[in-house]
């Protein structure tokens, strides 16, 4: 066993560069694994698939078969974008009515409630069936051996779980999660067999044998046994969707976005009521800039937190939203001297826990990628017998009576987790991404200006300082990461932002990214990959 070390946020990284094939995520192995499915002949969705299912094995906290996934898939045959939307239902038999009768105003996020159908496992199957040449059992042999023969915990995702030691022991069937009744250390090494096994049987009989059978069963019995309501009828019935992705254009860059039930939206509202500010002639670390784009990305919260639910039973206004005389009319609102009060939703015209990684293959395919359980751990509840840990995405919904996110049976709950990928002149310009909560639309804006504004690489981009308001609701305080000037908080102070500096331990906060850049000229590959985290761009 390693002894207890420091690791210094501080980074040298430079960005990485190839040409066959690029795989950013936020773990070594998982990056290798990728990108050893690109040199077996994979494309990008077949390498995806194998650096997520590798990340639920090395980074259990945050990911895995237990939860949801989005995907945006970028064709270079056709220059067509496709959605693909894998994210489960809350059960059949569970109503708001039901918890409102309890005296509950929100679901507690570590109770059984709050597990909704885990859509990952489909979703997985689904992306390489329409854009990969390998099956499940191709892509998941890393995941299963590293789960097997054990792998080596890295330094920041280590920290983590020495953080979660808490919420681990108050879970259900947590034991293997806590070898030695604590979490392992940098360097140790762990071995999950029983998510060995569950792989197995999915790399043996697909998706079906996740929804039906043995692994069925074990959820199913292991909430009801905590107190929820989710069935193996609940499970059998799951099924993805694909959709058209949603985008709006930013000073010549296509940003492309999963729509609703994800928060994607306010990403592109956000970049869209910027887009009409001289962002770029403004010193990146300045107040005045600073002001602007979180006042943006406050506007674009307020719509997200009234629209944003299922499509399917309450769609969204999408085009109204993304409207250029909309987002003018919203973006009158902001004034450059003082900071908005709480801004409410607009009436457009008619009309965590995470991990994010991205591919870019050989052929100029784009695969961007995420795959969550929301909070640390999920539910806290891994279903007996399998080494799954179940999400906890129930409790994004609301509880108030015709809210468009109330909670009903059969439907998808508020998503934070949003892949993005961008193009110029309808080819394929960058897969990017940034994890964690409600940070993902506002990353996804600092790094898209990051790259625009100030033509920085995708390296240089992740590497810098970030903002964060702290939620979605109304007066989220606004976080604001080491390395900006302390005259910048100051004066954000005085336009009245509730600003505070955060550090240490607090980078958090800040998310984690992953972005691979291609040039349509040459077919080169620039890559970044946030030193926040563990990871690594692998390339050849």
């Amino acid at each position: 066993m390693m002894k207890t070390m420091s690791f210094d946020f501080q980074t040298r990284r430079s960005m990485v560069a190839g040409r066959r094939g690029m795989v950013a995520t936020s773990n070594p192995l998982a990056s290798q694994a990728g990108l050893r499915i690109l040199q077996a002949g994979g494309t990008a969705a077949d390498a995806a698939i194998a650096a997520a299912a590798v990340l639920n094995v090395t980074e259990s906290a945050s990911t895995g078969i237990g939860g949801d996934c989005y995907a945006l898939f970028y064709d270079a045959k056709t220059g067509r974008i496709s959605a693909l939307n894998g994210s489960g239902r809350a059960p059949a038999a569970l109503t708001a009515e039901d918890l409102r009768g309890r005296g509950w105003s929100a679901i507690p996020p570590r109770d059984a409630n709050a597990v909704t159908v885990p859509g990952a496992a489909q979703g997985w199957e689904d992306l390489l069936a329409r854009h990969g040449r390998m099956t499940l059992k191709n892509v998941l042999a890393d995941a299963i051996a590293y789960a097997r023969d054990g792998f080596a915990v890295q330094p920041v995702y280590a920290e983590g779980w020495r953080r979660s030691e808490g919420v681990l022991r108050a879970g259900v069937n947590t034991d293997p999660y806590l070898p030695g009744g604590r979490a392992p250390k940098a360097g140790e090494i762990v071995r999950l067999p029983e998510l060995a096994r569950t792989f197995e049987q999915v790399a043996e009989g697909g998706a079906q044998a996740f929804y039906h059978g043995e692994i069925a069963a074990a959820i199913a019995r292991t909430i009801q046994a905590a107190g929820g309501r989710m069935t193996t009828d609940d499970l059998a019935a799951h099924r993805s969707t694909w959709d058209e992705p949603i985008s709006t254009d930013y000073r010549g860059v296509t940003v492309w976005e999963c729509p609703p039930n994800g928060q994607g939206i306010a990403a592109l509202q956000a970049l869209g009521i910027a887009a009409g500010f001289d962002i770029a002639s403004m010193p990146w670390d300045g107040p005045e800039r600073v002001h602007l784009m979180v006042e943006a990305m406050r506007l674009a919260f307020a719509d997200a937190r009234q629209y944003v639910a299922d499509m399917a039973t309450h769609p969204a206004p999408v085009t109204g939203l993304l409207d250029p005389g909309y987002l003018a009319g919203r973006r009158a609102l902001i004034r450059p001297d003082r900071a908005m009060r709480p801004p409410t939703f607009g009436q457009p015209f008619a009309g965590t826990d995470t991990v994010y990684l991205c591919v870019i293959d050989g052929e100029g395919n784009g695969c961007s990628f995420i795959n969550s359980l929301y909070m640390g751990f999920g539910s806290t509840i891994v279903a007996e017998g399998t080494g799954v840990f179940l999400q906890n995405r129930g409790a994004g919904f609301v509880l108030d009576a015709g809210h468009p996110n109330e909670l009903q049976p059969g439907k998808r709950p508020y998503h934070t987790i949003i892949p993005a990928l961008a193009t110029k002149d309808g080819v394929l310009w960058a897969t990017l991404g940034v994890m964690g909560g409600f940070m993902q639309p506002q990353g996804h804006m600092q790094v898209v200006s990051a790259m625009v504004d100030d033509e920085l690489n995708p390296q240089e981009a992740l590497n810098r300082p970030r903002w964060c308001l702290d939620g979605n609701q109304p007066d989220a305080p606004l976080l604001i990461e080491e390395g900006y000037p302390v005259a910048t908080m100051a004066r954000l102070a005085e336009l009245g932002h509730p600003a505070r500096p955060v550090s240490g331990a607090g980078r958090g906060v800040f998310g984690d990214g992953q972005i691979i850049r291609r040039d349509a000229g040459t077919g080169v590959l620039l890559g970044g990959s946030d030193p926040r985290k563990d990871g690594q761009v692998a390339a050849w």
